[in-house]
């Protein structure tokens, strides 16, 4: 990047507080390079390293690069983004992986198009430029969790698993953290689902890791918890659903039960098999009990949206930075931002005019 586009990205964002986020578990190889590709995408930005338990050098070299290092004991990614969502105070937010494979210089555009919006989630989707970069069923597993998870929550998303987005300061501030792991990524994107914040994609370019750098996704092992975690959000976000399939699951069991029952008891008025009509009785019973449950579990849900509504309300919209002319000081919604000097140059000009 030259340092003519430097400067200008430096007065694109104005006086905005940018903050990168860099959680690392041994990235020595890769983590130097991140923190150098994001100071040259945007000079003013503070970058973060979250040091993960790491045994090697990661801590050294990011000091090195010159990133601000912070340590969570805690393992897991999950852990490092709750730890710092809640530790970092700045107005537009970007979570990156320490592992060099996501091509940092798109994140002048991908803030660019935060505050276009404004949104409150630019998710980065990942674009394969070399056949590798995706480890083998990767990509397919991939694929079936965005389909899952498109159809569950009903907003299409095209990459839930990358790792590489932005934020407004009020996505951050209202989302709750409670995964551990790698699953936080799945927790962001159903989070903004449901919320139903205002999200756009926005294509990035997905390399190889460097020499000497290893993945930590486990493939089978994290999988798990990421498809574990999609029907546990479904039970907490979908409760009507989810208990309402399970009702009827038992419901059916149960009339499949009671058929022949039933025609015995048409054709001889007898119910030789008491047990199995109890059985069936019970079963309808609770399936009547678990749509019940779903229901109030419903009016639980609905009513803890409202409140996270409300805490998400109670920040403003990503902003550009404060303009001043006259004696006057605007901090302008991004829609205004692109004629904000021209008006404020107009309304100078005229009012000694007025005086």
């Amino acid at each position: 990047m030259t340092p003519a586009s430097s400067s200008s990205n430096t007065a694109r964002f104005g006086d905005l507080r940018i903050a990168a986020i860099v959680p690392c578990h041994n990235e020595e190889a890769a983590v130097g390079q991140v923190v150098r590709d994001l100071r040259a995408a945007v000079p003013g930005m503070d970058i973060y390293v979250y040091d993960n338990r790491s045994t090697d050098r990661t801590v050294e070299v990011a000091l090195q690069a010159g990133a601000i290092v912070r340590r969570e004991e805690v393992k897991g990614k999950g852990n490092v983004v709750r730890r710092a969502f809640a530790d970092i105070e700045a107005d537009v937010y970007l979570l990156i992986d320490g592992d060099d494979t996501y091509d940092a210089s798109a994140a002048p555009r991908m803030i660019e198009t935060l505050l276009s919006g404004p949104y409150d989630h630019v998710l980065g989707v990942r674009k394969q430029t070399t056949e590798s970069a995706y480890r083998p069923g990767h990509s397919a597993g991939n694929k079936m969790f965005n389909k899952l998870v498109t159809k569950v929550f009903g907003t299409p998303v095209t990459d839930m698993l990358s790792g590489y987005r932005i934020f407004s300061r009020r996505f951050v501030k209202s989302f709750p953290a409670v995964s551990r792991e790698f699953e936080i990524e799945t927790e962001l994107t159903v989070h903004s689902m449901s919320l139903r914040v205002p999200q756009t994609e926005f294509e990035v370019d997905f390399k190889d890791r460097p020499e000497g750098s290893e993945s930590k996704l486990n493939t089978y092992r994290d999988g798990y918890k990421i498809l574990s975690l999609i029907f546990q959000l479904i039970r907490h976000e979908r409760p009507l659903a989810f208990h309402g399939l399970l009702g009827l699951i038992v419901a059916v069991i149960a009339l499949l039960l009671s058929i022949p029952l039933l025609v015995e008891y048409a054709e001889t008025g007898l119910v030789p098999r008491f047990p199995t009509a109890f059985l069936a009785a019970s079963m309808v019973v609770i399936a009547v009990l678990i749509v019940t449950i779903g229901f109030i579990l419903d009016g639980i849900t609905r009513s803890r949206r409202e409140s996270a509504r409300l805490v998400y309300l109670g920040y403003s919209a990503p902003a550009r930075t404060s303009v001043t002319a006259g004696g006057r000081t605007q901090v302008l919604p991004t829609p205004q931002a692109a004629h904000a000097h021209e008006h404020l140059s107009a309304d100078s000009d005229r009012e000694p005019a007025r005086r």
